[in-house]
């Protein structure tokens, strides 16, 4: 066989996003890639820790990458690599960085490797862009996390009872993880496991679910609201994963932090007058 027809053989490209990265050696970096054709991939960047290494900016967490890929025994190496979309912002502020990762940890936690999902893709790509750009990130957050169960198989029933189908009405409900969906006060109010659905939490969970972004975006969630929407999509995700989601106990913890800073840099006595000296 003709040697440059080999090494074409050999060679592939993929556009990825950069899912997590952890140190193999003394240089090297195994990358967990979502890919648009492949689906989710581990590969090897050699060098990339060293100094001198050019793929080094390109292979960064969070990264929409063009790839240049070399078969390998075991794994498949990555030779070229070239940025499309860096999503500075996103991981120079640890707050969004935070953000970030609780995005990516939940497209790997859902999907098997080299499970091709096109939709996924974009939307993970479409996410890390909202939060770069300024978007509010818990609400890029639970577009995301009811865009993806549905992506994923586990889509919440939201407009129909799953015990009687009937239409659900505009009032408090309930919802069942083990159904996966709502019910209607008749057949929810004595099952057990249930939790009460208010009604504007589920308004808003319905909008989330059949709305476009460019209309979600327009929100604006009380705190009470948003709290209860994000504890019934926390506790829906992790009863699919079994098991909790990592990202998220160091996200509660960081903004807890944030929001204590901010109140002690707050004067409560902004008018008192400073003492004589």
């Amino acid at each position: 066989m003709n040697p440059g027809t080999d090494r074409r053989q050999r060679l592939y490209r993929l556009s990825a996003i950069v899912l997590k990265r952890r140190d193999m050696g003394e240089a090297d970096r195994l990358l967990t890639v979502l890919t648009r054709d492949r689906g989710k991939l581990t590969l090897v960047a050699k060098g990339v820790r060293k100094s001198a290494s050019r793929k080094a900016g390109h292979v960064e967490p969070f990264t929409h990458v063009e790839l240049l890929v070399a078969r390998g025994k075991s794994l498949d190496l990555i030779t070229q690599a070239e940025t499309t979309a860096a999503h500075r912002r996103l991981r120079e502020d640890l707050l969004l960085s935070t953000w970030g990762y609780y995005a990516a940890e939940l497209a790997d936690a859902f999907t098997q490797d080299g499970d091709p999902n096109e939709l996924l893709f974009d939307l993970l790509l479409e996410t890390l862009g909202r939060l770069d750009q300024g978007a509010e990130p818990a609400l890029a957050a639970r577009y995301y996390e009811l865009h993806l169960l549905s992506l994923v198989g586990y889509q919440p029933q939201l407009f129909r009872c799953v015990q009687c189908g009937e239409l659900l009405e505009p009032e408090t409900n309930f919802f069942s993880l083990a159904r996966g969906g709502a019910l209607c006060p008749k057949h929810g109010a004595n099952e057990a496991g249930t939790m009460v659905l208010s009604l504007p939490a589920f308004k808003v969970l319905r909008f989330l679910q059949s709305r476009s972004w460019e209309q979600v975006a327009q929100l604006r969630l009380s705190p009470a609201v948003g709290g209860q929407v994000e504890s019934l999509l926390a506790r829906y995700i992790v009863y699919h994963l079994e098991r909790n989601v990592r990202s998220v106990a160091f996200l509660y913890r960081l903004q807890q932090e944030l929001a204590m800073a901010a109140r002690s840099d707050v004067d409560p006595n902004p008018d008192k007058p400073e003492p004589r000296r």
